[in-house]
């Protein structure tokens, strides 16, 4: 338990870059067009493909780890 205490904060420092990373590359749904008022091609359906999709479920698989990672930190921290 202790070695896990220890490894634990470089762990969700690793895991929150990998997700921060994850969360700017995605391109942004938000036109200029859509911000000024004028017509902003988001009434189509945008299908994810690629690195795109992968960036997607990438992030959302990093915020569940982050959050399992802090929600086990502060239980180890409460036993020690």
């Amino acid at each position: 338990m202790n070695l896990l205490a220890k490894f634990l904060p470089y762990v969700q420092i690793i895991v929150s870059v990998i997700l921060v990373t994850a969360i700017l590359l995605q391109q942004s749904a938000a036109g200029m067009g859509g911000a000024l008022g004028g017509d902003d091609s988001s009434a189509f359906h945008h299908t994810r493909r690629g690195f795109e999709k992968f960036l997607f479920y990438l992030s959302i698989v990093c915020a569940f780890l982050f959050a399992f990672l802090a929600l086990l930190s502060i239980i180890i921290k409460a036993q020690i």
